[in-house]
């Protein structure tokens, strides 16, 4: 530290009213040159820890609001990138098709429950018929033989 700065320093530590007119003039320096010396507390200060954790604060808010503004960008094209409208379409176009094919397996199913019901149905009268058949034959047969045949 210079010799004024030291000067200027006990008159601030002091409380003493400093004019920095007379400093500037008696010392043969600016003005400006005065106030720095006289504001100047060395990395002790407060203000200028605050000053520069509020500048880094900041710059810390730009960075963020820069990442922010990326990611919404890339968000933005993703969403509306032609890879992605047509996966939508070719998505929704799946999901119709898996639908059309859930209907028609199920309109299936029903079907074949009514057939087989069907062809049970018919199995019993053939069977029926069978019978009756076997016992016509049987009584023609009988019938036959008693007209010596």
């Amino acid at each position: 530290m210079t010799k004024y700065e030291n000067i200027i320093k006990k008159k601030a530590q002091n409380k003493e009213p400093i004019d920095l007119d007379a400093i500037a003039r008696k010392y043969n320096m600016s003005v400006t040159d005065v106030k720095k010396i006289k504001d100047d507390r060395r990395p002790l200060d407060l203000t200028r820890q605050i000053g520069e954790l509020q500048c880094e604060i900041a710059g810390l808010k730009t960075k963020v609001h820069d990442a922010e503004l990326e990611t919404s960008l890339v968000k933005a094209v993703g969403m509306n990138s032609p890879e992605m409208k047509a996966a939508k379409a070719e998505i929704t176009q799946l999901k119709e098709t898996l639908k059309s094919r859930d209907y028609t397996r199920q309109h299936d199913y029903q079907f074949l429950i009514d057939e087989n019901l069907r062809l049970e149905q018919e199995k019993n009268e053939v069977i029926m018929d069978n019978k009756k058949l076997s016992y016509q034959i049987e009584d023609q047969v009988n019938r036959l033989r008693k007209a010596g045949m």
